[in-house]
């Protein structure tokens, strides 16, 4: 049996000179050996795939080539393409620009565009512009922190159900801008109000393993009042971003993250003060969450078809 020490030294090669470097205990792993971009042999695509599946959050060096169309012809070859985003236009039709020049980030815990029905599946992420300290951003495995939980939280959460929105002020309530990013405000971001009502534990549909779908676009858990609900919530994510469950990534020019939005949240660090920091951010479409009982999600208000277009929804 190979122990946590080699397991973190042995960097497994594949027959196509792809090398995947674990990083982190529970989740991480860094892609040596190949250059992102469109045409990729299907035996390269197979080898990140599963060590996206396995290690959640996967980081690519010196993709200095890349420009928003390998980028976007890099994340096709893993699925359909969602639209940009549901609410906010930054100037591109699949390419989100995510902007701040005021110490702002996505600093807050969450999984992308939870308050939809359609859960995105992959989100790839490239650094255009880094501060020159700070910007990191940090990923927490929602699969490990769900297998870990003792017997009596499991039996609580296995069918609980949380309302998401984008109308939420979760953004507001530890921050003074109004504005998340550079390029758009909050009313931006509200133009159109989603609710979706999601199991708080899907069925990840590749890897059958249960993963907790929270982060901070919950509203509400169904059933609880405010008062029960925020207690709750700060139970069940404290276990989730636990920092043995989590790993922290350092942005170099050239970087690209890459990770399984289904088994995830992430963080992006606001600690570069006032200067200058985007990415891009492409989006691969998901499926409709599914409870282990077999119950899929709830839209409540709001139609994301215009996001992002799945073969079938189940009714």
């Amino acid at each position: 049996m190979t122990s946590t020490l080699e397991r973190e030294t042995i960097a497994p090669r594949t027959g196509s000179g792809v090398v995947v470097q674990q990083v982190g205990g529970r989740i991480g792993a860094r892609i040596d050996g190949v250059r992102l971009g469109a045409d990729l042999p299907p035996e390269t695509v197979a080898t990140i795939r599963a060590a996206l599946l396995r290690h959640k959050v996967v980081f690519f060096s010196g993709q200095h080539h890349l420009d928003d169309a390998g980028q976007e012809a890099f994340a096709q070859s893993f699925g359909t393409l969602t639209s940009a985003h549901p609410t906010v236009n930054t100037g591109s039709g699949r390419v989100f620009k995510v902007t701040a020049d005021k110490g702002m980030a996505a600093n807050a815990w969450h999984t992308d565009v939870t308050f939809v029905d359609r859960v995105p599946a992959i989100s790839v992420l490239r650094a255009i512009a880094l501060p020159p300290y700070g910007g990191t951003t940090v990923w927490a495995n929602a699969v490990d922190a769900y297998d870990r939980l003792p017997a009596p939280l499991r039996a609580l959460v296995d069918d609980l159900w949380a309302v998401h929105t984008n109308s939420y002020d979760y953004a507001q309530r530890d921050e003074e801008s109004d504005a998340p990013d550079a390029n758009y405000s909050r009313e931006d971001f509200v133009s159109q109000v989603f609710e979706t009502e999601h199991p708080v534990v899907r069925v990840h549909p590749e890897t059958g393993e249960r993963a907790f779908v929270l982060g901070h676009f919950v509203k509400s858990f169904t059933g609880l009042n405010t008062a029960e609900s925020t207690a709750l919530f700060q139970l069940l994510q404290n276990r989730i971003t636990k920092l043995e469950n989590t790993v922290r990534w350092t942005w170099q020019p050239g970087d690209v993250a890459m990770w399984d939005n289904r088994a995830t949240q992430h963080y992006a660090v606001a600690d570069f003060d006032t200067h200058y920091r985007e990415m891009r951010r492409i989006t691969v479409a998901g499926d409709v969450p599914v409870a282990i009982s077999g119950r899929p999600s709830r839209v409540l208000r709001g139609d994301a078809s215009a996001y992002s277009r799945i073969d079938e929804l189940i009714s």
